[in-house]
């Protein structure tokens, strides 16, 4: 392994450190003292995804400095309006770091698993983020988020996009859509070369420094057609953003290809 290559290594270990001790820290010292102190539970949410964002945009800012990767987010500013749907593809397990990182007061759907990791689940319960343990009970809780203005994030694959393969959404994220009536964010992530995918160790290193690319995308207007029951609504919502975001993704691949070397 190369001098380069070695530090990178070394930096997405402290990178890893850092975040674990960020994790235990809101759930060991944060949240209990927001517990104590705010009895409105809007307002602990508030505070905690306030907190978090500030966190992750250091945790950006420190992987940056140690050279493990660089960044680029294309038409941000569409991000910072309440009351968003954002649904994104997913080539790393830190995707949504870099989403929490850039809109204000975002909740998100997570991994039941992740309300019972000792790092992530102090966040994840300080902050109220929803859990996909039960279906019908995410459903309900993010038309709820929705309804109140917060902007909600979703990975509708369901797991981390295999490299090399289409994106192939699940109806989670149509039917979201189409029960509330919110129009869709789409936000394609690019990452390359890739890092952190699904069983994919950290330290597996990879020949070049990480470069993530997130673009988001003009807002998708939803099908309202009446006549046409719920279930198969969704089920052409789900085909249509998942050709959606093949063909964005193809096209975005293609003007990486273009750039020149810098």
């Amino acid at each position: 392994m190369n001098v380069n290559r070695w530090w990178r290594g070394l930096g997405t270990a402290l990178s890893f450190i850092a975040f674990g001790i960020g994790g235990l820290f809101i759930g060991l010292v944060v949240a209990p003292l927001l517990s104590l102190c705010v009895r409105d539970n809007e307002r602990r949410h508030y505070l905690a995804r306030c907190l978090i964002q500030r966190c992750f945009r250091c945790f950006i800012n420190l992987m940056q400095g140690l050279g493990v990767l660089d960044y680029r987010l294309d038409h941000q500013e569409r991000l910072q309006r309440p009351g968003l749907l954002v649904l994104a593809n997913h080539p790393s397990l830190i995707d949504v770091i870099f989403l929490l990182a850039h809109m204000p007061h975002a909740n998100c759907i997570v991994k039941g698993r992740l309300a019972n990791n000792p790092f992530t689940r102090g966040p994840v319960r300080a902050a109220g983020y929803i859990t996909n343990s039960e279906p019908e009970a995410v459903l309900e809780a993010a038309g709820e988020s929705l309804r109140k203005g917060h902007s909600l994030i979703l990975f509708p694959e369901g797991t981390r996009t295999k490299p090399q393969r289409p994106i192939k959404f699940r109806r989670g994220g149509a039917n979201i859509a189409l029960r509330t009536g919110t129009k869709i964010t789409p936000v394609l992530i690019s990452c390359t070369p890739t890092t952190l995918t699904k069983g994919e160790p950290w330290y597996h290193i990879p020949a070049s420094r990480v470069r993530m690319e997130l673009r988001v995308l003009d807002d998708l207007p939803l099908n309202d057609d009446k006549q046409q029951p719920t279930g198969q609504l969704a089920r052409q919502l789900t085909q249509r953003l998942s050709d959606h975001f093949n063909r964005e993704l193809e096209r975005f691949h293609h003007e990486q290809d273009m750039r020149p070397d810098t």
